[in-house]
């Protein structure tokens, strides 16, 4: 037999190990390039976006996830272990002398909780990995498939792959997991830097009037003129797809000029007239819609408490790395990189345009890179960034299914779960069995959220779905404008299922703080109760958006909805999973007598 309950991890991680784990998982080189089209597209269609708001959205988010890292960093010092918040409600109940008799239901609610978050997320990674790979594929070959609008089963092809590949790395180890995660932290870090400082140069040195370049989705280039349109108000284009000049009265082509309109006709967004517009606040309601979406960016500093087990000094080595790792990715690396990339929009690429590109961070590479090396080569610098992406999808999906296989590893251990996911494999002694069907899952999930990826407020128009090119990979599954404006977006749905997951953990992992404190000479009313009271107040607050919203026209409506109905169904089953199974293993619900608490 390969596998036996008798192995146990071995602890191998130092602090440079930890914080790389966690950091892979926070990936900014992955996320702006993935995430800019979802939070570009956080509204509902035919109403005014939410998206001015987004660099606020983010830093309301970053304040929520900070006070919440806090928490976990403080309950870390107290119960070192494998199982994150799994295992922290067990210990800080049962050293309660009233509320010990909560620990199995407590440990129980929060780990089917966490699983909302630690196996949806995956899929969203694996799905966002096809979009990418799909506009990759469609920049460079356009007559195969469409970088702006990929086909739904490419997609989904290229994220079932990916889950096993992943798989894959992630049962050889937390060792070689690691390894890589390093190597890739410094790759990506490097690359947005650059992206963010040519995004920032390219505003400053086209003020208004001057010449610019002009970003065309379907040529996936860039013009220095303005393009002709016909009367319906679409490009008008030649034999082979490219747009055609625009002509003064004397024939000659009208030059393309920057400007920074703030808005069009219809109230939509279209550039940040000023640096300040960027970081401000426009609507109060806006931020917290677009804080429902940012939180899947910064997610997954707490990932290496569940890596307990396989830390060399948990108690002293954890805390450091989960706060580490959210300052510089979330502090430093986020607010810098979307500061720049929506300072950047202007006249020649517009949120508007971004909300219509299945990879809005690679238009814009493409376009800072033909300012930068001449018109036509700034693909080749697209092309570098989008490898540096690559292996930062690698990273945080990697991170991401380690962390939620070892959560599913200690319940299965704890007999709360199914027993053969509590089993390691005897050479790599990691849980295998939760890795690879949290693989099948991911793969799942995958495909779901990338089947109406451009539905509702993204919505192609008709005369853009024709252009497509005419093979299953790429038109299969492109209905008209009308009926997919009405279709919930399936991405946005499994990205807020996945982030409602994570604000139930984060809230109930605030408050394990706040118990597992409550009465203890070391207790800090600071770290141990404002703070963490802060950040249960504030993952409470993003719920509510979920009713909310939906009901009072605050931002999009039917993927909220959904993804209330997906926590649901799961909450249901939980409850009747835990019954069932609790009846049938004759366990008792509520403790009777007080167990030890580890230490």
């Amino acid at each position: 037999m390969a596998e036996t309950k008798a192995p146990q991890m071995q602890a191998t991680l130092g602090l440079t190990g930890l914080t790389s784990n966690a950091m892979a998982l926070i990936a900014p080189g992955a996320f702006l390039w993935l995430t800019f089209f979802i939070q570009a597209t956080a509204g509902v269609a035919g109403q005014p976006s939410t998206a001015p708001a987004m660099w606020m959205g983010i830093f309301a988010a970053l304040l929520l996830c900070l006070a919440t890292a806090v928490a976990y960093a403080e309950i870390s010092k107290l119960y070192p272990g494998t199982g994150s918040s799994y295992y922290y409600a067990e210990q800080a109940m049962l050293s309660k002398d009233k509320a010990f008799k909560y620990a199995r239901l407590a440990k129980f609610i929060v780990g089917w909780g966490s699983h909302l978050y630690y196996w949806v997320y995956p899929g969203v990674m694996v799905a966002t990995t096809g979009i990418f790979v799909g506009y990759v594929v469609g920049f460079l070959f356009p007559t195969f498939l469409s970088g702006s609008n990929p086909g739904p089963l490419f997609m989904a092809l290229v994220a079932i792959v990916f889950s096993f590949f992943v798989a894959w790395i992630a049962q050889k180890g937390a060792g070689a997991s690691t390894a890589v995660n390093l190597a890739i932290n410094v790759v990506q870090i490097s690359a947005l830097v650059v992206f963010s400082v040519l995004a920032l140069g390219y505003r400053t040195s086209h003020p208004t009037g001057t010449p610019a370049l002009l970003y065309d989705s379907q040529t996936l280039s860039t013009y220095n003129y303005q393009f002709a349109t016909a009367k319906d108000g679409s490009v008008m284009r030649d034999a082979s797809g490219t747009p055609l000049p625009l002509l003064d009265s004397a024939g000659k082509q009208v030059p393309f000029t920057a400007d920074y309109p703030a808005t069009d006709s219809n109230g939509n967004m279209l550039t940040h007239t000023k640096a300040s517009s960027v970081v401000g606040i426009h609507k109060v309601s806006w931020v917290f819609i677009q804080a429902t979406v940012a939180i899947l960016i910064l997610v997954g500093f707490e990932s290496v408490t569940a890596m307990g087990g396989e830390a060399k000094n948990p108690t002293k080595h954890i805390p450091i790395a989960v706060i580490a790792s959210l300052l510089i990715q979330g502090l430093f690396c986020y607010l810098f990189e979307y500061f720049a990339a929506n300072y950047f929009l202007n006249s020649g690429y517009t949120m508007q345009s971004a909300a219509g590109s299945a990879a809005p961070i690679g238009d814009m590479m493409i376009i800072v890179g033909d300012n930068l090396l001449g018109r036509g080569h700034g693909k080749y610098f697209m092309l570098a960034e989008a490898f540096t992406v690559f292996l930062a999808l690698i990273g945080t999906t990697l991170s991401c299914m380690n962390t939620g296989a070892r959560v599913t590893y200690a319940m299965g251990k704890d007999d709360e779960a199914p027993e053969h996911f509590g089993m390691l494999h005897a050479k790599s002694l990691t849980p295998r069995r939760a890795i690879w069907t949290l693989a099948c899952i991911s793969a799942v999930i995958g495909c779901v959220a990338v089947s109406f990826v451009f539905a509702d407020a993204s919505a192609p128009t008709d005369a853009t779905i024709a252009a497509l090119p005419h093979n299953i990979f790429s038109s299969f599954g492109y209905p008209s404008h009308d009926t997919l404006v009405k279709v919930p977006n399936s991405l946005l749905s499994i990205t807020l299922t996945s982030n409602f997951g994570t604000f139930i953990l984060y809230g109930l992992s605030c408050f394990l703080c706040m118990v597992a404190y409550s009465k203890r000479p070391d207790h800090n009313f600071l770290l141990h109760t404002l703070i963490p009271g802060f950040g249960l107040v504030a993952n409470l607050a993003c719920m509510a958006v979920y009713v909310v919203g939906p009901f009072f026209s605050l931002g999009t409506k039917m993927e909220p909805l959904c993804a209330l109905g997906i926590s649901a169904v799961w909450g249901a089953y939980g409850a009747f999973y835990f019954l069932k199974s609790s009846k049938k293993k004759g366990k008792a619900i509520l403790l009777e007598t007080k167990q030890a608490v580890s230490q």
